[in-house]
């Protein structure tokens, strides 16, 4: 069984599983201490995103190189993560923090772009962040929500859809960024037709659903008895989804004001 998120698949957690005969009995992970320790990174995240907002709204010199430098950071340690689970108690925490580094100033950009006029002082009620925010704790809830009563179960089939999907949207971005280097398929990506916006719903909708089979995930691990390093894993994996979740929004709803 695998997930689509690749940071979080049934093999992971089986191969840090802990004999629960085992005569020392380490602790293991519950669905709780995941939460709490997703909380944790979402904190994290939000605050150093406030961080780089206030530095863009200010216009210091030291945004941009800070944003790039957050994504790319990011990425680096997203691999480590992936590959070092028994790290991800140190890693998890610092890729929250790039990656609020990196959210803050791209959302202030949208902003200044798509959302209210005013944006150097706070975050706009009414602008284009706040409502992606908004969104995307709402799909996140709803999905939750949809997991928890049963409403929408995570069969095989199911799992194997999404998974599909999410690999045809990652060969979607590749083709996308090449073509794009010779001035090829810009309208497609960042157009604001009728395809470029279906094609972000579809993207918002897989993202979504990417959710169903992170819970999932997280719930086997619990019963499986995985070590407890593994909610900082879980919540890293689950914080990866929700910023996905995030920019697509975002991206979406700014095709929309931009029609």
């Amino acid at each position: 069984m695998f997930s689509s998120n690749p940071t979080l698949n049934d093999d992971t957690f089986r191969n840090q599983a802990v004999d629960v005969y085992d005569a020392e009995k380490p602790d293991v992970m519950t669905v709780q201490g995941a939460v709490n320790k997703t909380l944790i990174l979402l904190a994290i995240c939000v605050g150093t995103s406030v961080f780089s907002w206030s530095a863009a709204s200010s216009g210091a010199s030291y945004t941009m190189p800070m944003a790039l430098g957050g994504a790319i950071g990011g990425f680096i340690v997203a691999l480590i993560t992936m590959f070092k689970p028994r790290w991800s108690p140190f890693t998890s925490p610092i890729y929250a923090l790039l990656q609020g580094l990196f959210l803050g100033a791209i959302s202030y950009i949208y902003e200044a772009s798509f959302g209210a006029q005013q944006t150097s002082g706070g975050l706009p009620l009414n602008g284009i962040v706040v409502q992606a925010v908004g969104c995307t704790l709402g799909v996140a809830a709803s999905m939750l929500i949809l997991y928890s009563f049963r409403i929408i179960k995570v069969t095989e089939k199911l799992r194997a859809g999404i998974i599909m999907a999410v690999t045809g949207v990652m060969l979607f971005y590749l083709v996308s960024i090449v073509l794009s280097l010779f001035g090829i398929g810009q309208s497609i990506l960042h157009g604001t037709g009728p395809l470029s916006i279906g094609i972000s719903l579809l993207i918002v909708g897989i993202a979504a659903f990417s959710l169903l089979l992170d819970f999932d995930l997280i719930e086997r691990g619990a019963q499986q008895g995985a070590p407890d390093y593994m909610e900082w894993y879980a919540g890293f994996g689950l914080l990866v989804t929700l910023i996905w979740l995030y920019l697509e929004m975002l991206r979406l709803l700014a095709k929309l004001k931009n029609r």
